[in-house]
């Protein structure tokens, strides 16, 4: 084992010397060639090339290319257990979500647990090392789902952003999802209130923290939509939901509510720097402005997307109006897997696809998995390589056949196709170590997940 990864006093410094290359989204007057000093948590020194810094340990990054660890900004863990579900193959959103509804409502605590471990598990080896999750699934065996993903974040040792989600428009008020899978407008507003009370960390070095997600304009209602952003305000808490994801439910709006989504979403309440939105793929220019104006940004989900034919994300115009976009991997039924730097390649590709738009650069794709996602979750320590920020690191190797020839090395890492971190560190702790998790059994995460999975689908044979 490394100097790097034995254990030692929270205030020694160790330096991450002379890295291949390292990526920083927010440029600093000092160089950073020669790497970074870590200490308390903290990136507390950035070494210029040629330099020696005081410290106590060394870990020789010679071979390694260094970027913030990554951000996840839209996800549902949960959706693990149905990757590649026969029954929703080949199918755009509502019929896809129709036809998964009837199995996700026999999710049980242990099935709770176990995808949310896989799901982060994933994420923590592929370079991420905060992740939003979007849970909107509840029923009488799972009321504390978000608690029981609270615990099983501390396990993997990754920062959590979790949202309370909701659906209280079932099929019998016109809604989408079964009535099996609502739930009251009070005992949402109720449980959120709890969790916010007793899960959400507000501080700037927080490993956890909470926000409110009812689901998307067609399975809550617009009463629930105005009481969630009020107690939002109340406190002081983040806003998610679904939104301008497909046509269809621009046509589901106007005809149950009268109106476009974003005019809904305004007219609820949600309008404002406190929100972010899933998918954003269907807004016209004038929208993209008030998107701009209000300050509410965009999780930009590529590979989801493509799977459902949904559309694809205008990014360009978004970020050219000034909106914060970041990156999601959402959920694993519909990307089938949980993977940053992939998502990250993925919206290089397909921001390319757009016609008229500057060319997008990696260094673009490489910037909203980082800073962009922390700006979203406005958490200001997050996503960068500055003194002061903390020290949440993805380490990646070259080494491997698939970058072999590369000249850029920033740039091999998305185009060369980059699938799995080297060393992830978060909190300025190693989690990852020579691709491996830490202290983890990933062979029986996997059989027990894998076994949960076929209960679930049994369950609804």
């Amino acid at each position: 084992m490394s100097e790097a990864t034995g254990g030692s006093p929270i205030d020694s410094r160790l330096w991450i010397r002379n890295p291949l290359a390292i990526f920083n989204p927010a440029p600093e007057a000092q160089d950073a060639r020669g790497g970074l000093v870590i200490a308390g948590g903290r990136i507390v020194e950035r070494v210029a090339r040629g330099s020696t810094p005081q410290c106590d340990r060394i870990f020789d990054a010679a071979d390694l290319v260094v970027l913030p660890g990554l951000i996840n900004t839209h996800h549902h863990f949960y959706q693990t257990l149905t990757r590649a579900f026969r029954g929703a193959l080949d199918k755009p959103l509502f019929p896809w979500l129709q036809s998964l509804y009837p199995v996700w409502q026999g999710l049980t605590p242990a099935m709770i647990e176990a995808s949310t471990e896989l799901a982060l598990t994933e994420l923590l080896l592929s370079g991420c090392t905060t992740s939003v999750d979007h849970h909107y699934v509840f029923n009488r065996q799972i009321p504390d789902a978000i608690d029981r993903q609270c615990v099983a974040a501390e396990r993997v040792g990754i920062r959590v952003l979790l949202t309370r989600g909701s659906m209280s428009l079932g099929q019998s008020a016109g809604g989408l999802p079964p009535d099996s899978v609502i739930e009251t407008h009070d005992t949402i507003l109720r449980d959120s209130e709890r969790l916010i009370s007793i899960r959400h960390d507000p501080g700037e070095t927080a490993m956890c923290q909470i926000a409110l997600a009812p689901c998307s304009p067609f399975s809550v209602t617009p009463e629930l939509m105005r009481d969630t952003a009020a107690l939002a305000a109340q406190t002081g808490t983040l806003l998610h939901t679904h939104l301008a994801e497909t046509i269809d439910e621009n046509r589901f709006c106007l005809e149950k509510f009268g109106k476009r989504p974003l005019d809904l979403l305004e007219e609820v309440g949600w309008l404002g720097p406190t929100t972010w939105l899933a998918h954003g793929i269907h807004f016209r220019s004038d929208e993209i402005g008030r998107l701009a104006a209000a300050g509410t940004a965009i999780s930009h989900c590529p590979s989801s997307n493509m799977v459902l034919g949904s559309g694809i994300c205008p990014v360009a115009e978004l970020e050219a109006a000034g909106v914060v976009v970041g990156l999601g991997v959402d959920g694993s039924a519909s990307n089938d897997a949980s993977n940053l730097v992939q998502e990250a390649r993925q919206a290089l590709l397909l921001a390319r696809l757009n016609p008229g738009t500057p060319m997008a650069s990696h260094l673009d794709a490489l910037r909203m998995a980082t800073l962009g996602g922390a700006r979203l979750l406005q958490r200001p320590l997050l996503g960068h390589l500055g003194v002061g920020a903390l020290a949440d690191l993805a380490l990646f190797d070259l080494n491997e056949l698939r970058f072999s020839g590369s000249d850029d090395p920033l740039a091999a890492l998305l185009l060369c196709g980059a699938h799995h971190a080297r060393h992830v560190m978060v909190a300025g702790t190693w989690r990852v170590v020579d691709g491996e998790i830490r202290d983890r059994d990933i062979a029986e995460l996997g059989s027990r997940h894998r076994r949960l999975a076929r209960e679930l689908r049994l369950a609804n044979s």
